[in-house]
């Protein structure tokens, strides 16, 4: 095999990962907005970003690309509170706001 076709491979699947990724961001920004109009909250900056990029199964033992994305959104108006949404393949298996502890007066 030569180093060309071998290079063109690389480039190949370089390319889909990279396309690929950017549809799942896609689907995590859609999740975000969902989950922050269900709440009753404004997201923020309408983007999402990725936080973990790794491997692991899902129901069927099938080996998937599983992403956490991280967003931020205020339920304020004035402050920015971190949500994640969690994705197992292209499918949403996870999405919440940290609430923040009540302060104590």
């Amino acid at each position: 095999m030569n180093w060309e076709l071998v290079l063109t491979a690389v480039l190949v699947l370089a390319g889909w990962f990279w396309w690929d990724g950017l549809n799942k961001r896609e689907l995590a920004i859609r999740a975000a907005r969902l989950l922050s109009q269900k709440a009753g909250v404004q997201l923020l900056d309408e983007t999402v970003s990725l936080k973990r990029l790794g491997l692991a199964r899902d129901d069927n033992q099938q080996v998937r690309i599983q992403r956490q994305f991280g967003f931020e959104y205020s339920d304020t108006g004035d402050n920015r509170l971190p949500g994640y949404v969690y994705l197992l393949g292209d499918r949403v298996v996870d999405a919440n706001l940290v609430i923040p502890a009540a302060k104590e007066v």
